[in-house]
């Protein structure tokens, strides 16, 4: 599959200003049978796309990727099935284009009402993660913006073969196929030129590390939403109930490391840290855990033997893992381990397992992340999860968009007043 040998940044934003337009004029149906086709697409291309994918998994074991990027990067018949799936689930989702709401009475006697509107164009920068292509595209097909993407040079093949897909299904449904465009060029420069398309572009949503998201506030000339790396927590209090915090903590940790709501750093209750580190870092040390640990924690692991730990560095409670090392430490109690995730956390998702609801109030009334738990995994903190379908992003910020980012968090809305000859007085 080859690359576009140029690519016109500007020709993008204009193409996609005038498929959103096109866009917009399309019902609920239309776009749900868009939706159908691309699922469609998918399996029919299957082959196509899985040949470029191991491609790129090839590339990038030679550039010696790690296990938990190369776990990101891959597409196998099981994942794209899912990914297809889950393109049919949106269709499932109400469309909130044209939603109308906050509906009163002026005392005037005008009607006053806000109706929800597409954004237009999102722009999309992302790392290793081929997923977020149908995803971003989905969703922004059901509420009628259009999208330019920009993956990683690692999963380059892969994309371009989705975003074939995704191309020849709009064809076949009528739509504008620049509904979807992908830039194909690796150059880091049409970044930046994408950065700066504010005549053509709505919003930035970069997806990946923390130099990712430090380019686009530093070059964008466009609203940017930011979040999606998190170092997550969860601080077993001593009230906890042991037994069901390890399924927990273990869930959070190991189910799917790589990604950014897994469990970075483990906060334990001074008081249930001899009975319950033991135990549980056995269980997690069989499955390949590393620990890095503050010293009363480091004292208790090696105490107990067998398991790949060390000493905490400065830097190690800042850490976004991605991979199965956790970071350990004790504290006196919830104060601490909220002042804790208050230094060192990203506002992501956090979690208290706690039988005493006076301590998870606080935890929950002071742990200022888009998402906090009680007695339950950081893992939840996912747009199916929580009902939204698949996701854009999980917005660590408060402006416009909070958590992972759904259908309404891609539409604005504008005020409609409705009026019998009313003249201002």
């Amino acid at each position: 599959m080859l690359v576009e040998e140029t690519i016109s940044m500007q020709k993008m934003g204009e193409q996609a200003r005038a498929a959103s337009r096109a866009l917009a004029t399309l019902g609920t149906g239309a776009k749900n049978a868009a939706l159908a086709a691309i699922a469609d697409e998918l399996a029919s291309a299957s082959a196509t796309i899985l040949r470029e994918n191991a491609l790129d998994i090839g590339d990038g074991r030679e550039a010696g990727l790690s296990e938990a990027i190369l776990d990101r990067l891959l597409l196998d018949e099981e994942r794209l099935a899912a990914l297809a799936r889950d393109v049919r689930s949106v269709i499932d989702l109400p469309d909130p284009v044209g939603v109308e709401f906050g509906s009163r009475m002026l005392p005037n006697g005008m009607r006053l009402l806000k109706r929800r509107i597409p954004l237009g164009v999102v722009g999309v920068v992302y790392e290793a993660r081929p997923n977020v292509t149908i995803d971003i595209a989905s969703l922004c097909l059901k509420t009628s913006n259009a999208t330019i993407l920009r993956g990683g040079k690692e999963t380059l093949r892969s994309n371009l073969a989705l975003v074939a897909a995704i191309r020849e299904a709009l064809k076949k449904t009528g739509i504008p196929p620049d509904v979807v465009q992908y830039v194909g060029d690796p150059d880091r420069g049409l970044v930046e030129q994408l950065l700066r398309l504010d005549k053509y572009v709505d919003m930035i949503v970069p997806r990946g590390g923390a130099g990712l998201h430090r380019l686009c506030l530093e070059k964008s000339t466009i609203p940017v939403i930011t979040g999606g790396m998190g170092v997550c927590h969860i601080f077993v209090d001593e009230s906890a109930d042991l037994e069901r915090a390890e399924d927990i903590v273990e869930n959070a940790k190991v189910q799917r490391p790589s990604v950014c709501n897994a469990l970075d750093t483990l906060l334990l209750h001074r008081n249930v840290a001899d009975a319950f580190l033991p135990p549980l870092a056995k269980r997690l040390g069989a499955q390949g855990v590393a620990f890095r640990a503050d010293p009363e924690a480091l004292r208790i692991l090696e105490r107990t033997g067998g398991l790949a730990c060390a000493a905490a560095g400065p830097d190690d409670f800042d850490q976004e893992w991605l991979s199965l090392t956790l970071g350990v430490r004790i504290v006196d109690g919830v104060e601490d381990a909220i002042e804790h995730i208050q230094r060192h956390g990203t506002a992501h998702s956090d979690s208290i397992l706690t039988n005493d609801w006076a301590r998870a109030n606080i935890f929950v009334d002071r742990i200022d992340s888009a998402a906090v738990f009680v007695n339950a995994s950081t893992r939840f903190s996912d747009g199916g999860q929580f009902g939204l379908g698949a996701e854009v992003a999980v917005s660590t910020q408060k402006l416009h968009a909070r958590g992972p980012m759904g259908l309404e968090e891609l539409t604005s809305y504008k005020w409609i007043g409705v009026g019998q000859g009313h003249i201002r007085a």
